[in-house]
């Protein structure tokens, strides 16, 4: 296997105990070391405990809990790439999972090969914006600066600035727009060039980020959209 992902650790949070199982059959042949979970609570308290890589986590868990509510708490408590499992392939539970900082979901029924190349993708993602080889940038947009060396993004005036939280999709959208001001891009180019040529979804996953920044950033983020073809970044 690549070696971004030797001996790192997954969590899947699943109660269907044979997706679970296939799921975690498929990761282990790739040298992943598996935890699973069959709701919530324990998957919240597994996560807390081993620190893993990324969780696979099902959106219809039961308990108090169900995987939305568990997506939020894990973006409470820090940046774990979260995959989502959907039942059905409705549009809602996608944009709700990726409004709360989901980094990619799957419908199931789902191939477990398709799910395992998919959280590669996420973790060679993740290795090449934490490489500290690469050069670090600032770009100032208003009264937002957006920080790559320290993957932050900061908003306000020399007197008083605050640190915005973003999730790890929505901070590279944002350099990726930044890198290319000016331009407008497609949606299309926008899903290349941050999630990937090879990532499987559709064109709705830029929109519900792009609506999330503009939520956090407000006006000091110049972000127009150009009918018919995507966005431009001012």
């Amino acid at each position: 296997m690549s070696g971004e992902a030797e001996a790192a650790t997954v969590v899947v949070i699943e109660d269907d105990h044979h997706i679970s199982d296939l799921v975690a059959l498929y990761l282990r042949r790739d040298g992943f070391r598996v935890l699973q979970a069959d709701d919530a609570e324990r998957g919240l308290e597994v996560v807390g405990r081993e620190r893993p890589v990324l969780v696979v986590l099902d959106i219809g868990l039961p308990g108090r809990l169900d995987g939305l509510q568990a997506c939020r708490e894990l973006r409470l408590q820090g940046d774990v790439p979260v995959v989502m499992l959907t039942a059905r392939d409705d549009e809602l539970d996608r944009v709700l999972g990726l409004e709360l900082g989901a980094d990619d979901y799957v419908t199931k029924p789902f191939s477990p090969r398709e799910l395992v190349a998919r959280v590669h993708a996420i973790l060679r993602r993740s290795a090449a914006a934490s490489d500290g080889k690469a050069e670090a940038t600032v770009y100032r947009l208003g009264d937002v600066e957006v920080d790559t060396g320290r993957r932050e993004v900061r908003q306000g005036g020399p007197e008083h600035t605050d640190v915005v939280a973003v999730t790890t999709r929505e901070f590279d959208l944002l350099v990726y727009l930044a890198a290319n001001r000016g331009l407008a891009l497609s949606r299309q180019q926008l899903l290349d060039g941050v999630w990937g040529a090879g990532w499987y979804g559709d064109a709705r996953t830029v929109d519900v980020h792009v609506r999330q920044l503009r939520k956090k950033l407000g006006d000091g983020l110049r972000l127009t959209t150009v009918w018919g073809v995507g966005y431009r970044l001012d």
